[in-house]
């Protein structure tokens, strides 16, 4: 909506804006959908709250997957390092993801290739290029 009109629903606990709705992902409950997206916010659920609160993704992960109507789907992008609860969950494979993309980001011009979670899992937020480096892509499916 920062960029031009949309007709969905967008869910933002702390964004004060017009058709917003102000509410935690954790508690939402209003209705099911058939896709639901959220690009580079999960990392911060929890993690940037105060009290910060770990165990929160796995809330709001959860309470997602609930909100997916019968064959909906849930599309992520997070970026690697910037949340180490949240990527030590992927090193180890504990997040409910069915399908997991690699994006890395190869100039300063803000061109990205597909790879491998090998290839990301080292990459450092903020460097060499300014915010995420790398980028997970993930995919819940009902």
């Amino acid at each position: 909506s920062h960029y031009f009109k949309c007709n969905h629903d967008v869910v933002d606990k702390y964004e004060k804006a017009p058709g917003i709705i102000n509410e935690d992902i954790v508690d939402f409950k209003n209705k099911k959908y058939d896709l639901i997206v959220s690009i580079s916010t999960i990392e911060h659920i929890g993690y940037d709250e105060k009290p910060r609160d770990l165990d929160k993704i796995d809330k709001a992960l959860g309470n997602i997957k609930k909100l997916l109507n019968e064959n909906g789907r849930f599309i992520a992008t997070f970026p690697v390092n910037y949340n180490k609860n949240l990527d030590e969950k992927l090193a180890k494979k504990q997040l409910p993801f069915s399908k997991l993309c690699f994006m890395k980001r190869i100039s300063k011009e803000n061109e990205w290739v597909e790879t491998t979670y090998d290839e990301v899992k080292d990459v450092k937020f903020g460097s060499p290029f300014g915010y995420a480096n790398a980028i997970v892509i993930g995919y819940i499916d009902n």
